[in-house]
């Protein structure tokens, strides 16, 4: 199947300008490119998450997707060597700048998609300040697929995410280092991945989808 939409990035410029011309909305995927996730996941497990919701989205809209914004206001992971962290300050400058930047390209309308859960009060409170952007939060998203998670309970490296990795990119999983006691602050993780499938992050990840995409829809109804 062709995709309606299309990354930002395999554009050229003439050709991102007929796309802004013509009033395609813009979707700004946010994920942790370099952020703990328990003993088991690879630091750049939200980046892959946020590029697969984008590349799902695309695949149904007619939208531009713009490279993945790997950096946020991380604070509970500091201590974790490799987890990459701005202040909530500079993440809100960093965004409000980017959207700023494709308001000049004539670019009407703007929707982020969020994989974080600290993200989410900056974020909205930069969408209150611009007033006409759309905020997609994925912790919100989803809930068609909750009834497979057997252990409801974490949040972070937990049942979730990992079957979300294991349908993404099962080689990246360590789930031999899995160490199931010890406070997130001795693991960087919440919840139990055990019971984690690539079946389940399939279902997970398409749920998120259909939400994304009804949402966009019902912001923009011509959208299609």
């Amino acid at each position: 199947m062709t995709a309606r939409g299309v990354w930002l990035e395999d554009l050229t410029w003439p050709e991102a300008k007929v796309r802004f011309d013509a009033g395609a909305p813009v979707v700004i995927p946010i994920g942790a490119a370099s952020k703990a996730h328990g003993p088991h996941l690879p630091l750049k497990t939200d980046a892959l998450t946020a590029r697969a919701l984008a590349q799902g989205v695309i695949e149904r809209l007619d939208v531009v997707a713009t490279p993945v914004v790997g950096f946020g206001f991380y604070p509970a992971f500091t201590s974790f060597p490799g987890s990459q962290h701005l202040a909530a300050g500079t993440f809100k400058a960093l965004l409000r700048e980017l959207v700023g930047n494709f308001r000049a390209h004539g670019v009407q309308r703007i929707a982020l998609i969020n994989t974080g859960v600290s993200t989410e009060r900056p974020l909205d409170e930069l969408e209150a300040e611009q007033g006409d952007l759309l905020m997609l939060h994925m912790r919100l998203t989803g809930q068609a697929a909750e009834g497979l998670v057997e252990n409801k309970e974490g949040g972070h490296a937990d049942e979730r995410e990992t079957s979300v990795m294991l349908a993404l990119e099962p080689r990246s999983v360590r789930m031999d280092r899995l160490k199931l006691e010890g406070s997130f602050e001795a693991t960087g993780a919440t919840g139990d991945p055990t019971r984690a499938t690539a079946f389940k992050g399939e279902r997970l990840l398409a749920a998120r989808v259909d939400d994304l995409v009804a949402t966009l829809q019902k912001r923009w109804p011509e959208l299609r």
